[in-house]
């Protein structure tokens, strides 16, 4: 799988990666990678209610990728189901070796 299309280096050293909230889900973490929008969906139990799901967005990427809460703030998309996350202090190979690490625990489990 290609991530390529949703990881973006900034010219200050953070990454930008494009991900696409499932709220309400039954289970949390990244679900798929979304060709067609170049985004990686991230599911989350909280509803989209007073940021709640932004919160938890933020907690899963923090757990998923093993960075700290305070690396991680939403660029765009606060009230959309279509963020962009401003990742810091990791590498773009790092992040995309993480994401498809997620990934592929995912696959097979319903």
């Amino acid at each position: 799988m290609d991530l390529g299309g949703c990881l973006r280096p900034t010219l200050d050293g953070a990454v930008l990666v494009d991900v696409e909230v499932l709220p309400g889900s039954d289970r949390q973490g990244f679900q798929s990678f979304n060709e067609w929008r170049n985004r990686v969906k991230v599911a989350v139990r909280a509803q989209a209610q007073h940021g709640r799901a932004n919160n938890a967005v933020m907690s899963v990427l923090s757990a998923q990728l093993r960075c700290s809460l305070a690396d991680l703030s939403i660029l765009s998309g606060q009230t959309s189901r279509q963020k962009t996350i401003r990742i810091e202090s990791m590498e773009i190979d790092c992040i995309a070796l993480r994401i498809r690490q997620a990934l592929g625990e995912n696959n097979g489990k319903s």
